[in-house]
């Protein structure tokens, strides 16, 4: 838990994702999207992985993505397109200063 506030602290987004899995290359892309420049993590390309993994999910992230915007867990894909189709995606990635206009 300590290494994933670590690695959420300071970025206005963070996306633990795996490389393999359409539903982060969705969710990527959406914020990409958006001209949002998340930092990505792929669970299954780093070191210890597999532990961040097992953080993910003590805190509640039973799979991937799993997103945070401004170091607050959002959730996966399903909290993320709510979000967007609800119009308020937008507003908390501005509140996160991870856009702007």
């Amino acid at each position: 838990m300590d290494k994933v506030k670590v690695m959420v602290y300071e970025r206005p987004v963070v996306i633990f994702s795996k490389s393999s899995c359409i539903m982060s290359h969705t969710i990527k892309s959406l914020f990409n999207d958006y001209g949002v420049n998340p930092t990505v993590y792929e669970l299954d390309e780093i070191a210890r992985g597999r532990e961040i993994e097992q953080a993910l999910s003590g805190i509640g992230c039973s799979s991937v993505p799993a997103v945070f915007i401004g170091g607050e867990l959002v959730g996966g894909a399903n909290e993320i397109m709510s979000l967007q189709l609800q119009r308020g995606l937008k507003p908390m990635l501005i509140r996160a200063g991870a856009l702007w206009v």
